[in-house]
Order: C-alpha cells, then structure tokens, then sequence
C-alpha cells in the first residue's frame, strides 16, 4: 500500500532511537527518547490559496528534517519496518543539509 499526502502534508520516517548513550551505556525502551529527525519519503502537491492557487512545497522528498516533537501522527509502517509521521509541512523546522 502506498501513501500519498494531500495538500500541505509530509510523510516522514523518522529516525531510529539511539540504542546507547555517548559513553557506551545501553538505554532501556523505557529511557530512549523519540529523535526529531527523519527524512522526508512522499509530500503533497501544497497547501491550497484561497484564490485556488497552490503554495509549492519548501521540501522534497529524499530530504533529511528536524521536526517538533508533537509534529503529526505516527504509524508503524510494516512494510518499511519503520515508524512514519503524517505532519503538515508547517510543523517541520529546518531541513539538514551534510
């Protein structure tokens, strides 16, 4: 099944969970925190003006993102193995370049 986002909707994979800590501790399930990266897999066509027009999309897909922390709704995606998030493009706070 593929997804396919509609108006100003991104569908991010988030980033796995840090399994240990910088100085070799492993975490606990209960202790990972959630990371606010992932990069971006499908978006929409863009949000929709009230003259009818689309706003184009600032990112595109293949795009590595930093997001707030409640950004969108999260699903375990089987195909992939991963979670992914449904977020309005706005919810989205910077794009990562390496």
């Amino acid at each position: 099944m593929a997804l396919k986002p509609i108006g100003d909707r991104v569908i991010v994979e988030r980033f796995p969970a840090e399994e240990k800590t910088s100085g070799g501790i492993l975490l606990p399930d209960t202790a990972k925190n959630k990371p606010q990266k992932g990069k971006v897999l499908e978006v929409g066509p863009g949000k929709l003006l009230k003259d009818g027009s689309r706003k184009p999309m600032q990112v595109k897909p293949g795009d590595v993102v930093l997001f707030t922390s409640w950004a969108g709704d999260e699903f375990k995606d089987r195909r992939l193995q991963a979670e992914i998030l449904v977020m309005h493009e706005e919810d989205i706070l910077a794009v990562i370049e390496e």
